[in-house]
């Protein structure tokens, strides 16, 4: 579907850290040495973690999933800039800001499974995540549409003076939706302390970039906005931490948005439900695959001195490990009652949706599924 000429890119032109690793002394003190070990083994959980939950959908045992190997750097960077009740607003590819936030994997599985542990009831897709808890409002399948939200929640912190930077993600297809430009427009105008971030991984599912604009970066559209855009490395996990910074300080200090594009690619398909050998040639792949997020990190690590070879396979054991638990314990608890359907539609159930309940369960218990019934009321 025509070139990519992001794929031609190379990010060691954007960012900080060197093709070996190593970088300037002068920005080791962008994430001090404890914090960036933290990171790195994050980042080895999300891998695990996509990559098995990958496995349970092939064989059947979850509905469908999205991975996102190669884009770690971009969303565990910038959720570690953030304050812990600083608003995510997500797409569907930041399983990373979960795990940052420090949502419990089990919790994450059961939304993945939609059971009866599941916060949403088991109502939403897979992957649509949503905790309020952690500042993490839910994931909506329409595309784009988190970004007005985003700025209207960063509008109301500026009204209300709570101090609070919304942080949104979007992929490079979303940045061609009505909502980027009704979002990026009215938190411009309103200087509503909001952070853009652009995961511009190369394909919106199998549309390319390059057939999606004729602009010269997807950030120079920030001018036409009145705001700062700024293309980056977004598997430099330096350059990314030092540049959502600088944007989220922007914003606390009341000085409006920022619209950031960070290039990295999509290494796996865009879902389970994707076949990308249709419309990428493999070579492509494997030439992004030279720069791997999680391997420039390593390699970045081990020149400071505070990482090393034994400790990648400790932490991808730990981390399988802990997956294999997590799938084990989750996989055990049943789908959610079925009676919960007639609930949280009104505050009150009125007497029209008890008897349709009462028929629904009635009409079950006559096919013999009685047993499949797990009714609050029994």
């Amino acid at each position: 579907m025509g070139n990519n000429t992001h794929v031609q890119m190379n990010p060691f032109n954007l960012g900080i850290l060197n093709e070996d690793g190593s970088c300037s002394k002068e920005y080791l003190d962008l994430i001090p040495d404890e914090d960036l070990v933290r990171i790195l083994k994050t980042m080895i959980l999300n891998r695990v973690f996509e990559t098995r939950m990958m496995t349970l959908q092939r064989q059947g045992r979850l509905g469908f999933m999205l991975m996102s190997t190669g884009e770690e750097a971009i969303t565990i960077g910038s959720s570690y800039c953030l304050k812990q009740d600083d608003p995510l607003f997500l797409s569907y590819r930041e399983l990373g800001s979960l795990l940052w936030r420090g949502v419990p994997p089990e919790d994450i599985m059961n939304q993945l499974l939609g059971n009866v542990r599941d916060h949403n009831k088991g109502r939403q897709m897979p992957v649509h995540y949503c905790y309020r808890e952690y500042h993490i409002p839910s994931v909506s399948a329409p595309v784009g549409t988190q970004l007005p939200h985003a700025c209207g929640y960063a509008y109301a912190s500026k009204y209300l003076k709570t101090g609070q930077v919304s942080l949104a993600f979007l992929g490079e297809g979303a940045a061609s939706a009505n909502d980027f430009h009704s979002a990026m427009n009215f938190a411009s105008v309103f200087q509503a302390p909001v952070v853009y971030v652009i995961r511009n991984n190369g394909y919106a599912i199998s549309t390319p970039e390059s057939v999606q604009t004729a602009a010269e970066s997807l950030a120079i559209r920030a001018e036409g906005y009145g705001m700062p855009g700024i293309q980056i490395d977004g598997t430099d996990i330096l350059l990314v931490v030092k540049t959502i910074r600088e944007a989220v300080h922007r914003a606390r200090e009341g000085r409006g948005p920022t619209l950031i594009e960070a290039l990295t690619y999509r290494i796996g398909a865009h879902s389970s439900s994707d076949d990308p050998s249709r419309y990428r040639p493999q070579k492509e792949v494997d030439q992004w695959k030279a720069f791997d997020d999680i391997e420039r990190t390593i390699r970045h690590s081990t020149w400071r001195g505070i990482w090393s070879h034994s400790m990648t396979k400790e932490t991808q054991a730990k981390a399988e490990e802990q997956v294999t638990r997590c799938i084990k314990e989750c996989e055990t608890y049943p789908p959610p009652p079925l009676d919960s359907l007639f609930e949280d539609v009104y505050e009150k159930i009125p007497n029209h949706l008890h008897e349709q309940k009462k028929m629904y369960l009635d009409y079950l218990a006559k096919k013999g599924e009685k047993s499949a019934v797990f009714s609050s009321e029994e």
